[in-house]
């Protein structure tokens, strides 16, 4: 008997040492499991996003643009830079009062992610497409398309 634990009939695993032998091991696994949860990979991208276009504040929204995108408001569209996509943003959200904005779908790959949502704003209805890339170490906007729902 190795210092007394093990006693003939007792299973292994039901003797308070193990269980502390059992804690020690899965420890570490759920340290890691909770750094990996937190990675910037895992964060929802779209939940800030969503709040700045649903209460229309293009200042805000504009921090999340990369220096130049691809900016398509109700058929008008262009590469901007984030300075002139942020002006486009202000004149679409002073014509059309943003009311209410749901992310629809999300989906992603790699380091792109993309959501669809539609967007009640100035008594009319838009859907809202958002492509995200993951670049040196932040999340930016690469494309905002707003259309009209006929």
């Amino acid at each position: 008997m190795w210092l007394g634990f093990c006693k003939k009939g007792t299973p292994i695993f039901s003797h308070p040492m193990n269980n502390l032998v059992k804690i020690f091991a899965v420890a570490p696994a759920l340290f890691m499991g909770l750094g990996m949860s937190s990675s910037a990979q895992d964060f929802d991208i779209f939940t800030p996003i969503a709040k700045y276009i649903r209460i229309g504040d293009a200042d805000k929204l504009s921090a999340w643009f990369a220096d130049n995108l691809d900016v398509e408001v109700i058929a008008r569209s262009g590469d901007s830079s984030r300075s002139q996509a942020r002006q486009i943003m202000k004149s679409f959200f002073s014509a059309y009062n943003p009311s209410a904005f749901d992310i629809t779908h999300q989906a992603d790959k790699s380091n792109m992610k993309y959501a669809l949502g539609i967007l009640n704003a100035g008594g009319e209805r838009f859907v809202v497409t958002i492509f995200v890339n993951y670049n040196k170490g932040s999340f930016q906007i690469q494309q905002l398309k707003i259309e009209r729902i006929d």
